[in-house]
């Protein structure tokens, strides 16, 4: 039994350039048959990562060229989430906008894939979007914090004063109506 559980307590958390935010490689177990990974162990988690009880997950299936984000939930409300990619890539993107942070205003993005596994966690205090790299893909995440409609926000993908490289051409992205108009970071009134 010792064996077995070490075996599967072998997640690669990553420190990114951001207090907080960090990417997670599972141990992938592979052989004739496919493959096997532990996506997620709260007690693992809780060790080299943050104390955090999700309450809530939830999936979204998007074409090439879809941008999501940049969202938030308004205090008391705001979300840490932990990001996958199921089948195909994104482009997963946390902006640290948390009062008083020597990083406010930056950001951190990794590119998720079915193929590399990786997770990615965006603790409360980020806004969070991402940008459909493949022809499809099936994002799922987990959220400390239910899904309050009435405190969501946003804040414009293409901001300039956060200079995030969406790694598909402006003439590419597909946005829903809501996400055409959010104001810019500098112009948001919660913070």
């Amino acid at each position: 039994m010792h064996i077995i559980n070490q075996f599967l307590r072998d997640m690669n958390v990553i420190k990114t350039a951001i207090d907080g935010v960090f990417i997670l490689e599972p141990r992938l177990f592979e052989d004739a048959r496919g493959y096997f990974f532990e996506s997620f162990n709260q007690r693992e988690f809780e060790e080299k990562v943050a104390k955090v009880v999700f309450v809530q997950d939830n999936e979204s299936k998007s074409s090439y060229g879809v941008v999501r984000g940049l969202h938030y939930q308004k205090p008391p409300y705001t979300q840490s989430k932990l990001v996958r990619v199921v089948k195909g890539a994104v482009l997963d993107v946390a902006v640290d906008v948390r009062k008083g942070s020597p990083t406010f205003g930056q950001h951190v993005s990794v590119e998720l894939t079915a193929e590399n596994h990786r997770q990615f966690f965006i603790p409360r205090g980020f806004l969070h979007g991402f940008s459909v790299l493949s022809e499809e893909v099936v994002f799922q995440y987990k959220c400390d914090n239910f899904y309050a409609p009435a405190s969501e926000g946003a804040v414009a993908w293409d901001d300039p004063d956060l200079g995030i490289d969406w790694k598909i051409p402006a003439k590419d992205v597909i946005l829903s109506e809501k996400d055409k108009h959010h104001p810019r970071l500098k112009d948001v009134d919660w913070l």
